[in-house]
């Protein structure tokens, strides 16, 4: 099986699903932040687990970058 980036996708609909999962993801974090919770997310097909404070570091080090 191989993996195709979706954004190169003829299909419209799929190709744009792209930026909308990853708004959805970037809503889970900031309300996995305002609930003190954690997410759990899925890299290189293992489950991984990441608390709140730990998705706190992540955005501040995105802000950071991307002031750079």
């Amino acid at each position: 099986m191989t993996n195709k980036d979706i954004r190169a996708s003829k299909d419209a609909d799929l190709a744009g699903s792209f930026h909308a999962i990853q708004r959805a993801a970037r809503s889970a974090q900031e309300l996995a932040i305002r609930t003190n919770t954690g997410i759990v997310i899925s890299e290189g097909g293992k489950n991984v687990y990441i608390s709140a404070t730990e998705l706190v570091k992540l955005h501040q080090l995105t802000a950071q970058e991307n002031m750079s």
